[in-house]
């Protein structure tokens, strides 16, 4: 019985196996296409931007773009505008006594009116350095972050602007400001300062996200990582445009912690016998702090030598980023009390400026410390493009005495404070732009960092390089260039804090190329004829032995010029002056292929 029951049951149809797997297959299948709309719309920035909208918001740089440094940014809606930043740059080799560049303020006058505040990402001085020249003709509420306000507060002391601190506008970050038309929050980020914050500005067309000079640094001297989650809250919300830091856009990888250098500084100070020197930008407070903790670790006492370094540190100190025993600080006059290698000097000049610190010791001319052979000599920076024979000359000089000098040759010496390729990457990849606007950098840089958003799936229609002056609108639909301002560079003269005229620096840089020739002759109106030898002085132009031969030169001319002028100009000396430098002109350029600059005088007696 129970055998029969178990043949029927054997018996019994059984379901197809295939019609099995097709329903497993369906299911996956759906699961997949599910999963793929998923991917799909979470990449997709359309998602999350109202395309109903039809507002508009434009973006202006002034500075910062083809160039390393000078930045500062305008963006504005019809009727609102806050001004991102305003840096200075550095001058070329040729431009004789100007000491920094500030921005052309030209725009700004224009829309002056509608100007709600200036919006500060961090201390540099290629982010802050031009702002007492602006105050200095308009002012505005300036918005930023203790620290960046801190260090432009020194500044107008320094400027005698103290009573603009009252416009001072001190934010929190992760707390939206309204500012005209616009919604701003800070952002926490890494970078080579204390402080430094990424933006993100609200209005109705749409977030624009402006990430200032950053790198992703995960162990920050600090403790203070950059706020990921902050900047993916934003790319979850939408972002109608990002504006990325593309300094370091070739270099491969990720940019290295800060906490790098700490191995390095613990190994040379370690073999040092004698002083310990070390120089860096005076902006980067955690640099220096961890040189003045290996200080402290090898028993050495700091000595702080260079204004804006004392200045940058104290303010630090001030306000709570860093915390230091006043018992390790000594002054400049008092290093003769201690035993060389009980010493450490810290100091500016990283960049080979004349006027530093650093290269007053190297060239001997500094009151308090002469270079020994017994010193070791930290650069801790990298030479800003442009800066590299300066850097060099200083390192030359500071060999000559017989120190050793620990540059680029120790490779965490220095670590970049910009992101490289993953950490770009990664900020395209959070915050999932509709729009992709590289900032920061020379043209280069600018297409390298549009190459790598190309990668992360942004649209190469909707990336835009701008340049300096392009005025470019924005709404969900599209983005375009309307049209270009005005944009350029005053020259300054550091040292009286004063603009310094362009046809100034022109001049400068005629004289330096061309040379200069001054003439001086007197003319008897009667007989039209010299008086006397003419006295010809010329600089940069002819070698002192050949001096006579080339006043012989231009006396010639000149007799030949009044032996055919015109009677009636012998009582009209100026005019006579600008025919001679005329045909004085013509002369030195087809014998010389040289266009100095001739200042001739002339007496009619």
């Amino acid at each position: 019985m129970e055998k029969n029951q178990q043949n029927q049951q054997s018996q019994k149809p059984q379901k197809s196996p295939k019609k099995r797997g097709s329903g497993w297959h369906r299911d996956i299948k759906k699961a997949i296409e599910a999963n793929e709309k998923i991917q799909k719309n979470r990449l997709n920035p359309d998602n999350r931007l109202n395309f109903q909208n039809r507002s508009r918001v434009r973006i202006t740089p002034l500075g910062g773009l083809g160039e390393i440094g000078g930045n500062i940014t305008v963006i504005e809606t019809e009727k609102s505008a806050i001004v991102i930043d305003v840096g200075m740059s550095f001058p070329t080799e040729d431009m004789h006594g100007v000491d920094i560049l500030v921005p052309d303020f030209s725009y700004l006058r224009e829309i002056k009116e509608k100007i709600d505040g200036i919006v500060i990402t961090h201390a540099h001085e290629d982010h802050i350095g031009a702002v007492p020249y602006l105050f200095k003709e308009m002012q505005f509420p300036i918005y930023g972050t203790p620290l960046p306000l801190g260090m432009i507060a020194n500044k107008f002391d320094e400027h005698n602007m103290r009573s603009y601190k009252s416009l001072f506008r001190y934010v929190e970050k992760r707390k939206p400001i309204k500012i005209g038309e616009f919604e701003v929050e800070w952002i926490h980020i890494t970078h080579s300062i204390i402080d430094a914050s990424a933006l993100a500005i609200t209005c109705e067309a749409g977030t624009i996200f402006h990430t200032g000079d950053f790198k992703i640094d995960h162990t920050p001297i600090d403790g203070y990582p950059t706020d990921i989650h902050r900047i993916a809250h934003y790319g979850e919300r939408g972002v109608l445009a990002l504006l990325s830091d593309s300094t370091n856009s070739h270099n491969p990888g990720i940019t290295k912690s800060e906490a790098s250098v700490g191995p390095t500084f613990d190994l040379l100070f370690s073999k040092a016998k004698g002083r310990v020197i070390m120089s860096t930008f005076s902006s980067n407070i955690h640099r220096v702090y961890q040189a003045i903790d290996h200080a402290m670790k090898y028993n050495r006492k700091v000595c702080v030598i260079g204004r804006s370094m004392e200045r940058n540190l104290e303010t630090a100190m001030q306000l709570g980023y860093i915390k230091l025993p006043q018992s390790i600080f000594i002054e400049a006059h008092e290093l003769g009390r201690y035993s060389d290698n009980e010493i450490l000097i810290v100091t500016t000049g990283s960049q080979g400026e004349t006027m530093s610190a650093l290269y007053r010791m190297a060239s001997n001319e500094h009151r308090h410390v002469k270079i020994k052979p017994s010193d070791t000599i930290i650069i801790s920076a990298k030479a800003i493009p442009g800066n590299e024979r300066s850097v060099s000359s200083v390192i030359n000089l500071l060999q000559k005495c017989g120190a050793t000098v620990a540059y680029q040759d120790f490779s965490e010496i220095h670590v970049s404070g910009h992101a490289a390729q993953e950490e770009q990457k990664l900020m395209l990849r959070l915050t999932k732009p509709k729009f992709f606007l590289p900032v920061h950098g020379e043209y280069n840089h600018l297409m390298k960092h549009k190459e790598t958003a190309m990668k992360c799936g942004i649209p190469e229609k909707n990336i835009f390089l701008m340049s300096d002056g392009d005025q470019i609108e924005l709404t969900p639909k599209y983005i375009k260039k309307v049209k270009s301002v005005r944009t350029g560079k005053a020259y300054i003269d550091n040292q009286l804090n004063e603009e310094i005229e362009s046809d100034v620096v022109i001049d400068r840089q005629k004289m330096a190329t061309e040379g200069i020739v001054m003439i001086v002759a007197q003319i008897s109106s009667s007989e039209r004829k010299l008086i006397d030898r003419p006295k010809v002085s010329s600089f940069g132009l002819v070698a002192d032995k050949y001096d006579k031969k080339f006043a012989q030169e231009i006396q010639e001319i000149i007799e030949n010029y009044l032996t055919n002028m015109k009677p009636e100009l012998v009582n009209t000396p100026k005019r006579i002056e600008n025919e001679l430098r005329q045909a004085i002109r013509k002369h030195i350029f087809r014998k010389m292929k040289k266009y100095p600059t001739i200042v001739p005088t002339v007496f009619v007696m």
